[in-house]
């Protein structure tokens, strides 16, 4: 299989030409697709406002004449409204002469064999033999020679595909868990050596799903459980500790800053609801407590109202002995002995007189 080459280069599948003196960056690519039909386009933005023609001859040797027997493509592909290609029937392995032209002037002259752009057909019909530990994959082999058939194979728990190439369309994978549900796909490759650099792979097959030695319809694909999942529980704990710590943090530093106050509501039951915070009201209805008028110079005098059923003990007031000229109980000096100050009541309770303002507080 020479390449044959009429004064044109050819490099991975694309061709250089020459014509009206110069060298055109008109550039072909051709794809032999399982020797059925074969791909031959070009770059439209080389050749603009103009439509190319393309005519071609297959030929099973190189001594087939150059011009006798070449033909008009007869579908063209096309891109924006002008021919960009052609699709071709294919003859088998032959020789593809071909030639490019805009209105009567040449673009291109150029002659292959196909083979050398050959794109094999996806394994079809797929088989599985299942033996403990391994299965044997198999299909029916294409009618070309040098060909490497390749089977790849991933359980639910893999992230990559794990391959193995065979010159028949016979694999056995080994080193399977009957237990795990597996993916195989297939794929057929051209041995370089033999057909050259310019080949392509085949598309790969319908994906296959094998578990227990039974096809079924579908895998639960957990390959990214592993890492995906473990890694996401690990950053939402962090976060989850460093947001606890932060508000231990602030509550310990509002503590600090802002220390609590007790509620009095808790130490005077009813002050603050049932009387408002009137402690004079309080101390009356909760210690039945008399508040005394005032009384003449020199006599004092404590009345304690009976509380039904819990009678208040008596105890003797305590007596109290004032210099001449100094300042009484109330700071006030040269104030009569007895007398409150003034503006000022005096209540008495289990035995101890309290000092009442006028504005409700009591000073002890």
């Amino acid at each position: 299989m020479d390449r044959l080459q009429d004064g044109f280069g050819v490099h991975s599948g694309r061709v250089r030409g020459r014509a009206g003196g110069h060298e055109d960056a008109l550039q072909l690519h051709i794809v032999n697709f399982n020797f059925e039909t074969v791909d031959v386009t070009w770059n439209v933005s080389e050749v603009p406002g103009a439509n190319v023609t393309l005519l071609y001859t297959f030929c099973e040797d190189d001594d087939c004449s150059q011009r006798a027997d070449y033909g008009q493509c007869g579908h063209y592909i096309l891109r924006r409204g002008r021919t960009a290609g052609c699709r071709l029937d294919a003859q088998g392995d032959s020789i593809l002469r071909l030639s490019l032209w805009d209105g009567a002037a040449p673009l291109l002259n150029h002659s292959v064999w196909i083979s050398e752009f050959l794109k094999p057909r996806s394994p079809a019909r797929l088989s599985f033999q299942w033996q403990e530990d391994s299965v044997t994959v198999t299909c029916s082999d294409l009618p070309f020679r040098s060909l490497l058939y390749e089977v790849q194979h991933r359980s639910t728990f893999d992230s990559e595909w794990q391959s193995r190439e065979e010159e028949t369309c016979r694999i056995t994978m080994e080193g399977l868990d009957a237990d795990k549900c597996y993916f195989f796909r297939a794929r057929v490759r051209t041995d370089k050596s033999i057909y050259g650099p310019d080949t392509y792979p085949s598309d790969w097959s319908d994906v296959a799903h094998l578990q227990n030695g039974e096809l079924r319809d579908s895998c639960r694909d957990r390959a990214l459980f592993p890492k995906f999942v473990l890694i996401s529980a690990a950053v939402v704990l962090t976060l989850l500790s460093l947001l606890l710590l932060l508000l231990w943090k602030l509550r310990s530093v509002r503590k600090l800053l802002m220390p609590s106050v007790p509620d009095p509501k808790a130490s005077f039951p009813g002050l603050f609801d049932a009387h408002r915070g009137d402690f004079q009201e309080w101390i009356h209805d909760t210690q039945n407590v008399a508040v005394l008028s005032k009384v003449e110079h020199g006599e004092r005098a404590c009345v304690v109202e009976d509380a039904p059923g819990v009678p208040l003990p008596a105890a003797p007031a305590p007596a109290r002995v004032t210099p001449a000229g100094a300042p009484d109980a109330a700071g006030q000096p040269g104030q009569p002995r007895g007398q409150p100050p003034p503006g000022k009541d005096e209540v008495c309770l289990a035995g101890f007189t309290f000092l009442i303002g006028d504005n409700a507080y009591v000073t002890l």
